[in-house]
């Protein structure tokens, strides 16, 4: 092992051998993997993976063929969006030739894919750092042991940023990730290249982690369907992070899928595995049927929209899908109510200090000399760094001079934290829910309707100005809220053009980032989705919700078309 700055030329040499392995696999793939995608191929895209699983366990459907119509398209995802990172079909055909894989599970013979976090024995899990490369995991970890034990196999690991704290999906071992729908964007991140892949076609189920956003933007800006669950609903065993030990916000394992039902499915029957037998992070918390039909039949639903967050006001694309479901909403027969919750400015700020309370340094220790940053995550470590009178001094500058107090509370006390100033944070944290918690009762809704993230898709590189604009999605990672994301629309050039009195300076500071790259011009076709909140462990429900929303739309003429469809 080198010592720095030696271990840069040891760092270019992992990251050249890693991409020219993944290159490989690819190549010595059977030709199957590259050849015309068949009827039978476009059969097996058709079908549910309730319809798959069936047809698997009755013998009607050949697993291995299932492997290989997902494997042509992914390996064409890879080769217009660069998502993947691991390789595993020829893992996966072999499993199924051996006998390895349960043929009566609820996921039995399906495809999955995996967020690169995730351990699978026998694959590296370098989360995008060189130092974890060729340093093959010695079993799989208790997420993949209990997706293996339902049936379902492994075939590709996806792309993320090194930091997993960015919206963007880049990293010097990998590349970077590319919106399947507008190359020069990026699919989001940190579950990114996840999101790609599922937008392209090329799988059908698969797992992302989620500590600010991470599976649910992604699946805003690519076109798919997200659910971040709440803490201890779904395992965390047999995961890298970048973040070891950060309990302040806690990254949560989520799924995500290319279809409505397909999500419902997938989260569904992974739950009646009981995956607290080997997980003891997992609350042993049986999947509720009843309230999952109690959802679904309940005639008038009661919606709580909240239009704005007051830190940064959604785009026109995005304003526009969410009154494209209330609209749907109501000409369902639903009750509608705007909502204005306790300040979701205030839990931003409680939140960014308190992912944040080790000052960065956690995240950073992974790096090589030389080895590149997120341009978000560099942002934040960066300004982190900086002597405390100059971040005191530009904080008076951006408050009085600028007159930019949202800015400025968000810049005030961005150092390391000690333990005092952290259990302080905490205590602030819980008080904030504990509010919210009233609110909600007081408001008596059902769920709350948002968008995911203020904007559509932004270009790469685009987080050196908009890292901060992250609240629609981060406030309900510290309430530990559960919270889905499905796509509405595509962005329009004309009906999302921003009005012409639009100025970027009479913004605040998060807002101008997030605005800085908004061109509905250039973000023509863009997806754009909205979030649907439910409180704490209200899975169930959330999915139920989102099923109607789409039903809803449906019989309003609305459906959102899925690419290679």
């Amino acid at each position: 092992m080198s010592l720095p700055p030696f271990d840069y030329f040891e760092h270019r040499r992992n990251c050249q051998a890693k991409q020219n392995e993944r290159a490989s696999r690819i190549a010595n793939l059977p030709s199957v993997y590259t050849a015309p995608v068949t009827q039978a191929d476009q059969e097996i895209f058709r079908s549910s993976i309730r319809d798959l699983v069936a047809g698997i366990q009755n013998g009607e459907i050949d697993a291995s063929n299932v492997i290989q119509a997902y494997g042509k398209m992914a390996v064409k995802a890879q080769e217009d969006t660069n998502c993947i990172t691991e390789v595993m079909f020829d893992q996966a055909e072999a499993a199924v030739r051996d006998g390895q894989v349960n043929m009566k599970g609820p996921l039995a013979g399906l495809p999955v894919s995996l967020k690169d976090s995730a351990q699978v024995g026998g694959m590296d899990n370098t989360i995008g750092y060189s130092k974890y490369a060729f340093q093959a995991a010695a079993e799989d970890g208790v997420l993949v042991q209990l997706l293996k034990q339902a049936g379902a196999i492994p075939i590709v690991k996806t792309n993320l940023p090194t930091t997993l704290l960015s919206f963007e999906s880049s990293n010097d071992v990998w590349g970077r990730s590319k919106n399947p729908h507008n190359q020069k964007y990026s699919p989001g991140g940190s579950t990114g290249g996840e999101a790609a892949l599922l937008a392209y076609g090329g799988s059908r189920i698969g797992i992302g982690t989620d500590v600010a956003g991470s599976v649910r933007l992604p699946a805003h800006w690519s076109g798919c369907y997200a659910l971040r669950c709440s803490t201890g609903r779904w395992p965390k065993g047999g995961l890298r992070t970048s973040m070891a030990g950060q309990e302040g916000i806690p990254s949560i394992c989520s799924p995500m899928a290319r279809d409505m039902d397909d999500l419902r499915y997938f989260t569904r029957e992974f739950i009646k595995t009981k995956p607290w037998r080997l997980d003891h992070s997992v609350h042993p918390l049986e999947w509720r049927s009843n309230i999952e039909i109690e959802w679904d039949e309940k005639k008038v639903l009661k919606i709580g929209v909240m239009r704005d967050d007051g830190v940064v006001t959604p785009s026109p694309a995005c304003s526009r899908a969410l009154e494209m479901v209330v609209s749907a909403l109501k000409e369902s027969g639903h009750e509608i109510k705007a909502a204005k919750p306790p300040s979701p400015y205030e839990a931003f700020q409680i939140a960014s200090h308190v992912l944040n309370a080790d000052g960065c340094a956690t995240f950073l220790s992974h790096f090589r000399s030389f080895e590149s940053s997120d341009p978000g995550a560099h942002q934040l470590s960066f300004y982190m760094k900086l002597p405390r009178f100059v971040k005191y001094f530009h904080y008076l500058w951006v408050k009085y001079i600028k007159r930019d107090p949202i800015w400025a509370g968000l810049l005030k006390d961005w150092s390391p934290k000690t333990a005092e100033d952290n259990w302080q944070l905490v205590n602030k944290r819980e008080a904030y829910k504990a509010k919210f918690h009233q609110w909600w009762n007081e408001e008596d809704i059902d769920v709350l309707l948002t968008v995911p993230n203020a904007t559509p898709a932004l270009p790469h590189k685009a987080m050196h100005d908009a890292v901060s604009s992250c609240g629609y999605t981060f406030l309900f990672n510290l309430l530990d809220y559960s919270a889905g994301v499905m796509p509405v629309t595509k962005v329009d050039a004309d009906l999302d053009k921003l009005p012409s009195n639009f100025s970027l300076k009479k913004l605040n500071g998060v807002a101008q980032g997030a605005y800085k790259h908004y061109d509905s011009f250039k973000m023509s076709g863009l997806p754009v989705g909205v979030q649907v909140v439910g409180r704490r462990l209200e899975e169930e429900k959330v999915l139920s919700i989102m099923s109607r929303i789409k039903l809803a739309l449906e019989a309003n003429g609305i459906v959102y078309p899925l690419l290679n469809a």
